[in-house]
């Protein structure tokens, strides 16, 4: 039976779909749920429309949207979940409108960002879950916050919110109250926002500040990612403060003491020191001597002997070395360090060990146009000008002589111990063969020798002593000839008579042709060369051996 309270509710409830009305749940069964709301006949409410965690039990009050007030049965279809849904939407359009904060809980990430459950389903994009979008939106899943309302769309009765918009408020009233209190010199805590190559971008709860990489320690940094990482709390020194543009320095640094301020008293000129190589360069090796100090080990300060050496040659990135201090510049915070003064220069000793007119060997490791470098021992050198190879022979490269790599004796000529240079001889091994010519050649002497040069004017002519002599091409035969190749070969044996022996331009000038001449044939050869005037006797000769010398050093270039 009705009650009196049942009558007066029903005469002023209206019954139509589309309302939202209260009813009472009577019995709860299956997959349904009955509920009067005071009309003619009950009403069904599917149960999956009901939370699991609060299920309807019999006797409580609920909303319900009236979806059809009579079936053909004459049932009345009802949703629970229409009518909270109207409810909420009503309630958010309201909000909305006014630009409100809402409170929601998220239940889902979705493609683009998180759905908020707030009475109904809105949408939180990604970019406005935080200033800094988390890296793991499912973290966030199940916790509630407040959001902003920042877009309804009534035709599609779609919400986005923004949570985002309500903590750069809240952090824009922090940051003015922050720069309003901040000075230079307070230590403030800190979180790492975000790392670049020139420093890192530290929050100070509503503050971005920059914490510069030269401001992150006094010693060397490669990258900011060596001193901090994106989240870890720091305490940071406050710099300097720019409140028109919002902009504030930072420092880590600056926590401790410069080392450099006492840098003169720790590492004085001449000590002996330890360290760490902590970075290679093609010009030395920076050495780290305490957090916040390094020195220089210039290439040239590496090694007394080791010629032009590479500082990746001789050390290793982590390496721990002693070295010697050469200079300390406190202003412009450089040290200077040597490893080789570590060592005694050999060339301290060399006046003595190669002294002038001793014999020495070693291994020819260079050759150049004007000589030859001679590795006497590790880092020491002598070196054989090209005039110093031979008494007799004109040298146009010391290849012509000695090959890379081969062993050469020779005689120390020179020692200059401030120049780094000694000066080594071949020739010097032996006497001058020229100081005693007139007993090893003489005019009209006959000689043999090998052919050990061919030019477009005559032939050379390896003669004992190690001397050269030059056969002109008209001294080859009687007949006149076009082209020496046609009749001499090099390598070949031939007989030849001295007919020239110039001692001032150390020349021998043979003949071929002579060496066959009986007396007579001498004699009037003789009476020939004495009827031609002073200095005009084998001028052909003597324009050969100037030919001669011109062709070498072009064919050498």
């Amino acid at each position: 039976m009705l009650t009196m309270e049942d009558i007066l509710k029903q005469s002023t409830t209206r019954f139509a779909a589309g309302e939202i009305v209260k009813g009472r749940v009577i019995e709860v069964h299956g997959k349904d749920v009955l509920v009067d709301i005071g009309y003619k006949s009950e009403g069904l409410v599917p149960m999956h429309e009901f939370s699991k965690d609060n299920p309807p039990k019999v006797g409580d009050e609920i909303e319900v949207f009236i979806e059809v007030l009579e079936t053909a049965e004459g049932m009345v279809v009802l949703s629970h979940e229409q009518a909270e849904f109207k409810r909420n939407w009503d309630k958010i359009n309201s909000i909305g409108q006014e630009g409100g904060v809402i409170a929601g809980k998220i239940t889902s990430v979705v493609k683009g960002g998180l759905i908020v459950n707030i009475g109904v389903e809105a949408f939180l994009p990604s970019s406005q879950v935080d200033v800094v979008p988390p890296r793991d939106l499912n973290a966030l899943v199940g916790q509630t916050f407040e959001f902003k309302i920042v877009k309804i769309n009534q035709e599609r009765q779609n919400i986005v919110l923004s949570r985002r918009e309500l903590i750069e408020a809240e952090r824009s009233t922090r940051r003015v109250e922050l720069l309003s209190k901040m000075t230079p010199g307070d230590i403030i805590k800190g979180t790492v926002k975000n790392i670049t190559d020139f420093g890192a971008f530290i929050d100070l709860n509503g503050l971005d500040g920059l914490l510069h990489v030269t401001d992150m320690s006094w010693g060397r940094i490669n990258h900011p990612s060596e001193m901090v990482s994106v989240g870890q709390s720091l305490d940071v020194v406050v710099l300097d403060i720019n409140k028109d543009k919002e902009r504030v320095s930072l420092g880590l640094k600056q926590k401790t003491q410069n080392p450099w301020d006492l840098i003169e008293s720790k590492f004085s000129v001449g000590t002996k020191i330890k360290g760490k190589v902590v970075n290679l360069v093609s010009y030395g090796a920076f050495v780290e001597l305490e957090p916040g100090v390094e020195g220089l080990v210039h290439a040239s300060e590496l090694s007394w002997t080791k010629r032009d050496p590479k500082p990746g040659d001789i050390l290793k990135a982590g390496q721990e070395i002693e070295a010697v201090v050469l200079g300390v510049n406190k202003e412009e915070q450089k040290i200077s360090l040597s490893l080789k003064k570590l060592e005694k220069n050999p060339w301290d000793s060399a006046m003595e060990k190669y002294s002038v007119g001793s014999v020495v060997k070693g291994i020819a490791r260079n050759l150049t146009s004007y000589g030859v470098f001679v590795e006497l021992e590790e880092g020491i050198d002598g070196m054989i000008h090209v005039s110093d190879l031979s008494w007799t022979r004109k040298i146009n490269h010391p290849m012509e002589l000695i090959k890379k790599g081969q062993e050469v004796e020779a005689k120390v000529l020179e020692v200059d111990r401030d120049n780094q240079r000694i000066s080594i001889g071949v020739k010097q091994l032996g006497q001058d063969p020229w100081q005693q010519i007139d007993s090893l050649y003489k005019l009209g002497d006959l000689v043999t020798g090998k052919v050990t040069k061919l030019a477009s004017f005559g032939a050379f002519i390896g003669l004992d002593h190690d001397m050269d002599g030059l056969v002109h091409i008209s001294q080859v035969s009687e007949e006149r000839i076009e082209k020496i190749k046609d009749h001499l070969k090099a390598g070949q044996d031939v007989t030849a008579r001295v007919i020239k022996v110039d001692k001032v331009d150390r020349r021998i000038g043979l003949s071929i042709k002579a060496a066959h001449y009986n007396e007579e044939q001498l004699r009037k050869e003789a009476e020939q060369l004495d009827s031609l005037k002073p200095g005009e006797d084998l001028v052909a000769l003597e324009h050969a051996f100037d030919e001669a010398r011109v062709q070498k050093r072009d064919s050498a270039e």
